[in-house]
């Protein structure tokens, strides 16, 4: 916002010396980026720290499943419970950046928008709801949480299902889906294909994964298609889209899976 005003009162001040538009134009732009960078780069410094944080811990997290998937007779529900601590240790660490964030806002128009959308995004994912509802209420022209992204978009979704608004949730589809590309819809037609299907609405279910299948080629929504236009309710699963949608929330994901011990064949385990 400053940086905005400052570049607007050089234009001012050098049109009352007569300059032509040109000049004006260029002043105003030169104004803007000038002192728009040094705010930039510092944003930038913050940003890549916390970048470079949560990547680590999420390198901590991926080398205990794989050590635990390694041994045998490990007990699930405490590692279960292990990366639900680290996950929420990252994710406030992640917040406490974020706050670090809070002086860059006075300076340009959309900082306080990306400050919404990664609170929005760690509140969900520490499961505090009713912060991230809170985030969501101060939606508006140029305020609150951008939905640019996918996954930001589908927790968007998710959140107006969770209270009973689906209409909410179309809504954000419709607007979003549009600007998708490829497989970056992936996520958003599973999720719409899975509501509609929670509320009884099956033709609206397939109408999506129609379209999901013409637009992704993704087998999860060609295998669901074929459940749902056989009547096979039950067996629709979005599993297929793995992390992405556990991440969610909506359903609990699959157990980890642990290597079993290997035996000899009619041999002792002990050699004998």
């Amino acid at each position: 916002m400053l940086t905005l005003l400052i570049s607007t009162l050089v234009a001012i001040a050098l049109f009352s010396t007569g300059a032509s538009v040109f000049y004006i134009i260029l002043a105003f732009i030169g104004a803007f980026f000038l002192v728009g960078f040094p705010v930039r780069k510092r944003m930038s410094k913050v940003q890549k720290e916390l970048q470079v944080t949560m990547q680590a811990a999420q390198g901590r997290m991926q080398r205990k499943i794989k050590q635990f998937q390694n041994k045998p007779g490990g007990n699930v529900k405490q590692m279960q419970r292990q990366l639900e601590i680290d996950q929420k240790a990252m994710l406030q660490r992640a917040l406490e950046f974020v706050d670090q964030l809070e002086p860059f806002r006075k300076w340009t128009l959309l900082t306080g928008r990306q400050i919404a959308t990664m609170r929005f995004q760690f509140y969900y994912q520490l499961k505090e709801f009713k912060k991230a509802d809170e985030i969501l209420a101060t939606c508006g022209f140029l305020r609150g949480p951008m939905m640019m992204d996918p996954m930001t978009a589908a927790m968007r979704m998710a959140r107006c299902y969770q209270n009973d608004d689906l209409a909410g949730a179309e809504k954000v589809f419709k607007r979003r889906i549009r600007w998708t590309w490829g497989d970056r819809g992936t996520l958003l037609y599973g999720l719409m294909s899975w509501m509609y299907v929670q509320v009884g609405e099956l033709d609206e279910a397939r109408r999506i994964l129609l379209k999901a299948k013409e637009k992704t080629g993704d087998d999860t929504f060609k295998k669901n298609w074929e459940h749902l236009s056989n009547d096979r309710v039950k067996k629709f699963s979005n599993a297929g889209l793995g992390d992405q949608w556990y991440s969610l929330y909506l359903e609990e994901p699959p157990t980890p899976k642990q290597q079993r011990i290997k035996q000899g064949h009619g041999r002792n385990p002990r050699g004998f």
